[in-house]
């Protein structure tokens, strides 16, 4: 017996670190398509795999639609990497934990075809503006430039950010609202305005997420600009490092949510 014991501790000993990895999933915001986002992230959960000794795996949505519902749920939300208002929201409702962030801020561009030449937002009143469904934050955005319910443009829903593009490119709506930094990647667009800029995307952790899981990932990410793998995960994405970040910097963000479906303002305590 004491044989046994003994043998059973020294293979448990030797089994290799990934016998007792866990495996978690990212869930990433649906501003491109769910396959760009898989291709786009790959990198990522590839290089905190490999830096962790856990299984990292992307995890994309159809539509903010699908996102805002799977999110009330939290199932398998184990980390998010999105917006300042849904991290924010998390934090309030679901006790997440800001790890790290994108650097620097983002806004949101109305932008229109090459041929279509627009100077002020009045001038898409009863027009069509494609825009990715509420609550994403360019649907959020947009609804706040026309705060008189009877001066409207008609919201065309887009599955994402790419095809908000295609269907001004293609005739089929007046004008799109999409993340500023894909403005860039189109040389037939005309820039209308763009919003106040916010924190850009944070990655939050799940409060099922294991404590020494969580900062293991946040020391993985900090310290990316400063390894090989770190670097060519970062080159490969194509940002430049990862920032520290905590609660405070989204704070108030979800403030921007009042009015969606689902959504319920945080009632102030009387006591």
């Amino acid at each position: 017996m004491i044989f046994r014991r003994l043998t059973a501790v020294f293979l448990f000993s030797i089994l290799p670190a990934t016998a007792l990895a866990g495996n978690y999933y990212v869930a990433v915001q649906p501003v491109l398509p769910p396959d760009q986002i898989e291709n786009n992230y790959r990198p990522l959960m590839q290089y905190l795999t490999k830096t962790t000794g856990h299984n990292f795996y992307v995890k994309s949505y159809r539509n903010f639609l699908t996102y805002w519902a799977r999110m009330q749920r939290a199932k398998d939300m184990h980390f998010v990497l999105d917006g300042a208002h849904f991290t924010d929201y998390r934090v309030q409702r679901k006790d997440y934990k800001v790890l790290a962030k994108f650097p620097d801020t983002v806004s949101f561009t109305v932008v229109t075809g090459e041929d279509n030449f627009v100077f002020e937002m009045e001038e898409l009143i009863s027009k069509k503006i494609a825009t990715m469904a509420s609550p994403g934050m360019g649907a959020v955005r947009l609804i706040g430039m026309f705060p008189n319910p009877v001066r409207l443009p008609f919201y065309i829903e887009a599955n994402n950010a790419v095809d908000a593009v295609n269907k001004v490119i293609a005739g089929q709506v007046d004008a799109a609202i999409i993340p500023s930094p894909l403005v860039g990647n189109y040389d037939n667009l005309n820039t209308v305005v763009s919003t106040e800029p916010v924190p850009h995307m944070a990655l939050s952790a799940s409060p099922d997420v294991p404590g020494e899981v969580a900062q293991a990932v946040k020391r993985a990410l900090i310290q990316a600009k400063d390894t090989p793998d770190g670097k060519k995960m970062l080159e490969e994405m194509k940002i430049e490092y990862f920032e520290d970040a905590d609660e405070r910097i989204y704070a108030g963000y979800a403030k921007l949510l009042e009015g969606t479906f689902g959504y319920e303002p945080v009632l102030m305590s009387t006591k």
